[in-house]
């Protein structure tokens, strides 16, 4: 199942690059190009240290798995924003807002990762654990890409076969595999278990999503028209105007006028009240 993984990913990597998608989103195109340079390597490592053995062959493996790992949770973060940014296209006052706070997110997940390790391990065994906190935080970030994604499809007139939406699905897809494994290994750590190879198979399955995505044609995104009292116009105008100085708000005089007028009238009905009243008790 690892060598079909490695033939799908280079297939996938071919394809990205014939659709020249690799313009369009360049970190996705550079961690298919880290996971078919790094996987032969890895296999090449792995395949000598079952047969030789000895301490260096395994601080090779060591130190070139971590820092594949480590390099793919960093790029992962690039793609989510790729991702992010190529669907908000049609919406440069969104894009321009949310990529500041989606930014400040990936910050305080980046902290909250550090925060969060224990670090029971000293030297280079708290190098997993660095890496591992990456990895989780960059799935949530994932997940909730999709699931932003699938519930403002419709605000953002965005179909289900564009390749930013097949990115995340297929992103989401290996997220919630990793959940499930991480829980599965805290009861057992055995790699000949069955549910090793649904890990394995779900994997398959979002490298075949995304070739299928690649292989089909997209669907050219038209020109949004939206009506000038949508909520999501309204809002997109709201944060192109954030972040710009000299801005000057008018204000309406005939709302002014109409508001100072009902106080007047108020007030006139309390001084008659009160004239009345002292009327009646004189």
């Amino acid at each position: 199942m690892g060598g079909s993984e490695f033939a799908l990913t280079t297939v996938l990597g071919l394809l990205f690059w014939k659709k020249k998608l690799h313009r369009r989103f360049p970190a996705m195109g550079s961690y298919l190009a880290l996971r078919v340079a790094s996987a032969p390597i890895l296999f090449t490592l792995l395949a000598l240290y079952e047969r030789q053995g000895g301490q260096k062959l395994f601080v090779s493996y060591f130190f070139t798995y971590w820092a594949v790992y480590i390099a793919s949770a960093v790029l992962l973060f690039f793609i989510c924003m790729e991702v992010f940014r190529s669907a908000l296209a049609s919406f440069p006052g969104l894009m321009k807002f949310g990529i500041v706070i989606f930014r400040w997110a990936v910050l305080a997940s980046v902290i909250m990762t550090f925060s969060s390790i224990s670090f029971s391990h000293r030297g280079i065994l708290s190098i997993p654990e660095v890496a591992f906190g990456l990895m989780r935080s960059v799935s949530i970030l994932e997940l909730c890409l999709l699931g932003f994604l699938c519930l403002s499809m419709n605000a953002l007139r965005l179909s289900a076969r564009d390749m930013a939406f097949g990115i995340a699905l297929g992103f989401g897809l290996m997220s919630a595999n990793d959940f499930a494994q991480a829980l599965r290994i805290s009861y057992s750590t055995t790699l000949n278990s069955p549910l090793q190879f649904v890990y394995e198979s779900v994997i398959l399955v979002a490298l075949g999503t995304w070739a299928v995505y690649c292989a089909l044609p997209e669907p050219v995104r038209k020109a949004v028209v939206m009506p000038v009292s949508s909520t999501i116009y309204r809002w997109n105008e709201i944060a192109s105007a954030l972040g710009h100085t000299g801005t000057q708000v008018a204000l309406q005089q005939p709302a002014t006028s109409f508001f100072l007028t009902d106080v007047e009238r108020v007030v006139e009905k309390v001084l008659s009240r009160n004239l009345k009243n002292s009327e009646s008790e004189s």
